[in-house]
């Protein structure tokens, strides 16, 4: 037993098997709040306890998930791409809306940091909580950072944001598609892309093409913090 908790195997495939239930159970329900994320950190987490398996163990394969991050971040670009021409001719309002949603994000945290009195590793672990998490991560250990709490921040931004986007866009009335799209991906980076994506191939694109900008405005905007 202790051979198979100490193979990267073991964390890979709980991982796959966990959000493949995750999967199947919002497809059989259709409910928003099962999202296949968070049913696999409860199930993984759940397996975990309950076995009193040391993250150390999992993490073995875990680690090995987490270097497709940045991977799987690049292949957005394929939906962009696809809305290449639309880019072009509103490249203005993609880059000003992108850029007052990262200042935005980011100012909003550090005033409540501040409000509540934490400590300036704990702020910068949240403040770039609305990127995603390759570029999060580097922003946060770069200025200090705890790196966990950063990556927790990032799943559950992007766990809101796929939850509430449609909501949002019906109580607002957001009829632009590219509207709609820049500010799930802004706010929610990949895990609210995905919402995004099943919600309209140009909402994909947008929100992808936001993932990118707004990780380079959310880096400049963290060199004047």
């Amino acid at each position: 037993m202790s051979e198979l908790l100490a193979s990267p195997f073991f964390g890979i495939a709980l991982s796959i098997a966990a959000f493949f239930i995750g999967v199947r159970i919002q497809k059989k329900t259709g409910l928003v709040i099962c999202n296949p994320l968070i049913i696999a950190i409860v199930l993984v987490s759940g397996v975990l306890l309950l076995f009193r398996i040391p993250y150390e163990s999992y993490n073995e394969g875990g680690s090995i998930i987490n270097m497709f991050l940045a991977p799987a971040t690049a292949c957005l670009a394929v939906s962009v791409y696809a809305k290449l021409e639309l880019l072009k001719k509103n490249w203005l309002p993609i880059l000003a809306g992108c850029a007052a949603g990262s200042v935005t994000s980011m100012g909003s945290v550090y005033l409540l940091c501040h409000l509540f009195g934490l400590d300036e590793a704990m702020t910068w672990a949240l403040l770039p909580k609305s990127v995603t998490t390759p570029i999060a991560v580097g922003i946060a250990e770069s200025h200090g950072g705890i790196s966990s709490i950063t990556v927790a921040a990032v799943i559950l931004t992007g766990i809101m944001g796929s939850i509430l986007a449609p909501f949002l866009i019906r109580i607002f009335r957001v009829k632009d598609s590219m509207t709609a799209g820049l500010a799930i991906g802004a706010c929610s980076h990949a895990v609210g892309t995905s919402k995004a994506v099943e919600l309209g191939e140009t909402e994909g694109a947008m929100s992808g093409l936001a993932i990118g900008v707004c990780g380079i405005v959310t880096v400049v905007f963290s060199m004047f913090l």
